[in-house]
């Protein structure tokens, strides 16, 4: 079974268009291989409003959000992680319209010495004034967003419930386009499969990523994206059938149809398989898994 992915959406920058009767989009002119489209703010309710990814800190975006929010105030903006295609313009739509900004911040920054660039950046300095990575709701007239801690993708990930709606915001946790990049050591698999199953389990109707267009057929698209992590992890533990090997040595092996110059980012994604089989016992490795470490079945 392969992911049933979405990639045709009407849209223009900058526009903001009604697409649930809750909710409004309004997409940043920043496409690229990480953002797709570009970055799809989300505005929900009406006359009080929640504004969720914001986006990269656009001036011309900033201008679009609070175009399409004229005549009506901001109480919430949203965010669902760090990155820096999400987080950057909440600071200055603060200073625009006062609201409070939810989310989860990094516990700590992690350094990547791997060279390879795998996501659009970071916001390093993201600080919600209200923390929700335990949970929590906001709430306007008319609307609900439960915070559900998703961590995987990176580890402070949110996804948001909009119950009213039975929908969720899902950021870059789950994407129509694309699967989602995880790599250590801010991603994690174990935990982002068991936030894929999170999801799953509470059946939503719509999703709405932070890029391309809604996920509708729900249930059977979390159990592609599922299907497609353990077809990944089941190659590797084929290939280590044959004899311990190191990530460089394998990447070539089981990524040969894929171009080469996407080599390294597949060995990043290699390495948070292979984190996730020596936690649980599958694997071994010499020392500490990381990225030059030899791997053999347990």
């Amino acid at each position: 079974m392969g992911i049933p992915y979405v990639r045709q959406l009407d849209f223009a920058y900058g526009r903001c268009d009604q697409v649930s009767p809750l909710i409004r989009r309004v997409i940043c002119n920043n496409p690229g291989p990480f953002t797709y489209l570009g970055t799809g703010t989300y505005i929900v309710g009406r006359g009080e409003a929640a504004v969720i990814d914001p986006g990269p800190d656009d001036p011309a975006h900033l201008e679009a959000i609070l175009g399409a929010l004229e005549g009506e105030r901001v109480t919430a903006i949203v965010i669902t992680h760090h990155h820096a295609d999400h987080s950057p313009l909440a600071a200055p739509l603060k200073a625009r319209t006062g609201a409070p900004i939810y989310g989860c911040a990094v516990a700590r920054h992690e350094a990547d010495d791997s060279g390879v660039r795998m996501e659009a950046g970071h916001d390093l300095g993201f600080r919600p004034d209200v923390s929700l990575c335990g949970g929590g709701e906001v709430k306007g007239p008319g609307w609900t967003l439960e915070a559900i801690p998703t961590p995987g993708h990176t580890s402070n990930h949110l996804c948001y419930a909009l119950p009213e709606e039975n929908a969720c915001f899902t950021g870059d946790h789950i994407m129509g386009w694309s699967t989602t990049v995880i790599t250590p050591p801010d991603g994690d698999m174990t935990d982002y499969l068991a936030s894929l199953q999170r999801i799953r389990a509470r059946g939503f109707a719509t999703l709405w990523p932070t890029h391309g267009p809604p996920i509708r057929g729900v249930g059977a698209f979390i159990d592609a994206y599922l299907e497609h992590r353990q077809e990944r992890i089941d190659q590797i533990l084929g290939a280590l059938k044959t004899g311990p090997a190191t990530i460089s040595e394998l990447v070539p092996r089981l990524y040969a149809d894929v171009d080469a110059k996407l080599w390294p980012a597949a060995s990043r994604s290699m390495l948070a398989a292979m984190i996730h089989l020596v936690r649980e016992g599958r694997l071994k490795a010499d020392g500490e898994p990381g990225p030059n470490g030899q791997y053999r079945l347990a």
